[in-house]
Parts: C-alpha cells; sequence; structure tokens
C-alpha cells in the first residue's frame, strides 16, 4: 500500500474511533512491535478480530477494529478482569500488519508438475499449493509449469462444486488440479484485468496478458497468452493459449518436413508472387509453420507486413499489426486492414486468419498483383479449403492462377522410442493400410509389407502414457495445370473429392496417406493416427 493509501486509512480510523467516542492508535507508530504471544492464541486474535498492543503495570491495551463486536470487548474486560482492560481503535491494515508477525505467511514451495502415474496424489498437492498463494502468483506458476511441460494451452473449467485447471500436452487434456469456488473468484478477477475482459460478459471474449510477475520465491515469469473466455452455467471458462518467446523455433528445418515437402515450400516461398495458405482446425500448428516460413523470408531488402490477431511473436524486421476481433461487428477487420497495408508497397503479407469472402478477395487480388500472401484458413483439408475458394473466386481463372500452396496439416502424438513397444498387426489394421496404401499416388514408392511389425506405445512411472512430442502429418496441394484446368471447368460445383483425386494424380499425398507412412516407420502408432484423422 502507497503511503498516502495509509495515511487516508488511518485518518478514517480515527474519525471513526471519534465518532464511537474511543480512543486511536495509529500503529505505524509503534516501533518496535511488541507480541504478546501468551495473551491469546493465534486463532483466537483472528476470531476476535483484537490485537493486544501493550501491556504494563497491570493495564492492557488491545487494539479493535470497526468489526469488534462489543460483546467480544465485554467478554475480555470479564476474562482479564485482574487488569485493567482499554480498547483503542486501529485501522483494518495495521490489524493485518499485526496478524503477519504472529502468523507469519508460511513458505511456498513451488514444486514441478510432471504427468506421472501418480495423478491423483499430485493434483492435490497442486491444488494445496494454488489455495496458498496470490492470484498473480497462481497464474504465473501455472504459466510456467505448462511451459516445463510443453503445453500448448490451459484450461480453466468451472463446474457445479469447483473449479478443473488441465494442461493439454501433445493434444491430449491433462488435469493437474481443482480450485475451490472462492480462490477460482480470485484468480479470475486477476485473468479478467490483466486480459481486458469482463467477468460478467454474456459473450464470448478475447483477450490478451503480456505482463511480468515476481513470485513469493523472487522469480520473475513473463505471462504471455492468448485469452478466450465463454461463459457457462457455471461461470466464465478460460483457455490461456501460450505464446513461445523463442524466435529460434520458428524454423523451417524443425518442421519435420520431408526432403520433397520442403523442396515445395522453398520452391514456392521464394517466388515473388503467390497465394500460400496452411489450414487445419486450431491447435494444428498452423502459425507455428507460417511463422517458420516468414522467418526465412526476413531480410534487409524486403518489406514484410503481418495482420495478426493478436500478435503472438515479434519479429524484427517484420512491422506487424494487430487486430482486435470486435463482437458482434466487422470494425478493424482483417480485409480493411489488409487494403490499407498494401497501399505500403510490401513485398510479403501475412495474413493471420481468412475469416470472410472479403478478406478472401483482397488477398488473392495482393498475390496476383506482386505480393507473396502468406495466410491461414480454417479447412478439414486441402481439397476442402480449394471448394470453398472456389466458391468466393467463382471459377475466376487469375484468382486460380494466383493460389500457389495449400498446406494441410494436423498434429499427432510421437511415440517414446525408448518405451515403444513392436507387435504383429491384426487382419482390420492390415486390411486397412492396404486400402490406404492402393491409393499412393503413382510417384510415392509403395513400402513392402511382409512382417510388417507396427509399434504401440510402452510405459513407465515417467511417463505412462508412451507418447512424447508431437509430429505433424501433412498434404501439400500445388496448383498444377491439370488442377488449374479441373477448377476453371465451367460446372456448378466441383467437389472435395474430386479435386483430392486430380491432386493425388499429380502427386500429393493426403494426410492420412502421410499418417499411414509414419505408422509403419514406428513414429507414431495406428490408433492414435485415427484418433485425429476420422
Amino acid at each position: 500500500m502507497s503511503e498516502n493509501a495509509r495515511l487516508d486509512e488511518e485518518q478514517a480510523s480515527q474519525r471513526r474511533a471519534r465518532i464511537l467516542g474511543m480512543n486511536y492508535v495509529d500503529t505505524s507508530m509503534l516501533e518496535p512491535k511488541t507480541l504478546y504471544k501468551d495473551l491469546l492464541s493465534v486463532p483466537e486474535l483472528y476470531d476476535l478480530k483484537v490485537i493486544p498492543l501493550r501491556l504494563e503495570k497491570g493495564r492492557i491495551l488491545f487494539g479493535v477494529t470497526t468489526t469488534t463486536s462489543q460483546q467480544t470487548m465485554h467478554g475480555l474486560t470479564q476474562r482479564f478482569a485482574d487488569y485493567r482492560v482499554e480498547f483503542a481503535i486501529i485501522s483494518d491494515i495495521g490489524y493485518r500488519e499485526y496478524m503477519r508477525l504472529y502468523d507469519p505467511p508460511k513458505e511456498v514451495v513451488y514444486q514441478d508438475i510432471e504427468i506421472t502415474g501418480n495423478a491423483n496424489d499430485q493434483i492435490n498437492s497442486v491444488s494445496e499449493l494454488l489455495e496458498q498463494v496470490k492470484a498473480d502468483d497462481m497464474l504465473a506458476y501455472l504459466v510456467t509449469q505448462a511451459h516445463h511441460l510443453n503445453a500448448s494451452d490451459i484450461h480453466i473449467e468451472t463446474q457445479r462444486e469447483d473449479v478443473r485447471i488441465r494442461f493439454r500436452i501433445d493434444g491430449v487434456l491433462h488435469k493437474v488440479a481443482n480450485l475451490p469456488i472462492e480462490k477460482y473468484r480470485v484468480l479470475v478477477s486477476a485473468i479478467a484485468s490483466a486480459g481486458n475482459v469482463s467477468t460478467s460478459a454474456n459473450e464470448a471474449q478475447q483477450g490478451h496478458i503480456a505482463q511480468s510477475v515476481t513470485m513469493a520465491d523472487g522469480r520473475n515469469v513473463d505471462v504471455n497468452v492468448r485469452l478466450e473466455t465463454v461463459p457457462t452455467i457455471n461461470g466464465m471458462d478460460i483457455v490461456m493459449r501460450l505464446f513461445n518467446m523463442d524466435r529460434s523455433r520458428y524454423n523451417l528445418d524443425l518442421l519435420g518436413l520431408s526432403p520433397a515437402e520442403r523442396t515445395v515450400v522453398d520452391g514456392i516461398i521464394s517466388k515473388p508472387s503467390g497465394l500460400v495458405m496452411v489450414v487445419g482446425p486450431t491447435g494444428s500448428g498452423k502459425t507455428t509453420t507460417l511463422y517458420s516460413m516468414l522467418n526465412s523470408l526476413v531480410t534487409d531488402e524486403r518489406k514484410i507486413i503481418t495482420i495478426e490477431d493478436p500478435v503472438e511473436f515479434q519479429f524484427p524486421g517484420v512491422t506487424q499489426i494487430s487486430v482486435t476481433s470486435a463482437s458482434g461487428g466487422n470494425d478493424d477487420s482483417f480485409s480493411d486492414k489488409l487494403r490499407a497495408v498494401l497501399r505500403l508497397d510490401p513485398d510479403i503479407v501475412m495474413v493471420g486468419e481468412i475469416r470472410d469472402l472479403d478478406t478472401a478477395r483482397t488477398a488473392l487480388q495482393a498475390a496476383l498483383t506482386g505480393h507473396l500472401v502468406l495466410a491461414t484458413f480454417h479447412a478439414s483439408s486441402a481439397s476442402a479449403s480449394l471448394t470453398r475458394l472456389s466458391d468466393i473466386i467463382e471459377q475466376n481463372p487469375l484468382f486460380i492462377s494466383a493460389i500457389r500452396l495449400i498446406m494441410a496439416q494436423r498434429l499427432i502424438r510421437k511415440l517414446d522410442d525408448t518405451l515403444k513397444q513392436a507387435y504383429t498387426p491384426s487382419l482390420f489394421e492390415l486390411d486397412k493400410i492396404n486400402e490406404i496404401l492402393n491409393t499412393l499416388p503413382p510417384s510415392v514408392q509403395r513400402p513392402p509389407l511382409e512382417g510388417l511389425q507396427l509399434y504401440k506405445p510402452g510405459s513407465s512411472t515417467e511417463n505412462p502414457y508412451g507418447y512424447k512430442g508431437q509430429l505433424a502429418i501433412r498434404e501439400q496441394l500445388t496448383m498444377t495445370e491439370s488442377l488449374r484446368k479441373l477448377l476453371e471447368t465451367p460446372k456448378l460445383s466441383i467437389s472435395a473429392q474430386t479435386i483430392e483425386a486430380e491432386a493425388i494424380k499429380d502427386g500429393m499425398l493426403t494426410m492420412v496417406q502421410d499418417g499411414i507412412l509414419k505408422v509403419i516407420a514406428g513414429q507414431t502408432s495406428f490408433e492414435e493416427l485415427f484418433r485425429v484423422i476420422e
């Protein structure tokens, strides 16, 4: 508390004492503060809301607040009948200062969260830890532990009796703690204030928290998260998507691209114009892929501008514009910002997400007029995204020629090589594998299946689930001559299946084909692939 605020509280307490006809003591002037631990126990000090301030020559002076009852004061007078008992008003902050001396806060030991087989024991200990610390420390601790476990996001979910906290690790949610409703309210108020969202809103909200927190153990923690909130019947649920501030992780070499896939990407993003889209659902690694492309293109000779909601990582040498989504309107829209950006003569433009027809048309026009445009798009596959774009561009041959590459992807868990166990596949698994391999492009060599061994996850105390890290399964649709002719054919509609079949003829691996090859190679399990790919 600042000196001015403390002075205001003391003056207010003095005025209340005068109105009540009682003496007043400014405890900030009592130095040193003597503790009389034999008079009253710590629980009694809390229950009675009194502090013994002075004991001398048969006289006791108790400090009381304006919430201390007359019954309490009468009881103390009778209890200490051998003394002359007096009372004086003290401020609430003065009372709390004394209580910190009588009952010092316990030292908080921040233990690391581990995803192990002893889940219940750890959930209980983490829950107890969170109840001991203040809201900012709770947030900093959860973010620190999420980074420690390579989690992508933190889920705070309200339930009838309590609040559940879970981390998404390698695409799967793991429970780490429960919070009582009272403590959740403290935490959610701090999160809402830092993220500039309302705790009483009746609609979903988005926010961004970027702050530095000094925890109780002296550590400084940078909290940088994207905030998504939604009202539920039990309260406001929150998802915090973590931003990793390490530029080195945005590197094309770390994306797990095959030599053929890397050749395609390098060839296309080196061109001065065209549209490159990365598609997939939320949490499929689209932003990481796009940032890795962007990072490889940053030079002093190029002007690069991004339009993002929000800006997740700041790249030196790149002009980045944050777009805030307004509920129920298009204020500050991507399309408006994109048109303004194009007047700044950029070489490369990154659009965080193509969300509507106007943004799609503007992005395609930019790709036609000498700009390399990188963007994300929500679609289930590369061919599905192309059918949606076809509806927008209405078989316009100019727009079709602007599309260079559509990369669809999903993230699946990678088997822990030290734990994975070999087994002979069942007839069902062999039939499914053969069915998929029979659809491979002519240019892709079919792997032999004789004596095939697949792998399933093992288990250990340190890693009970048998997976470690994630890998991407991808499909890369490039605009070939045959595909262009198909899209330019005057028809009422062209299905995603038709587009996909044509792309496979031209050499495209689908995500399920790429995934089954990774299953055969022992990188992931059959079950994991079909958990992610329907």
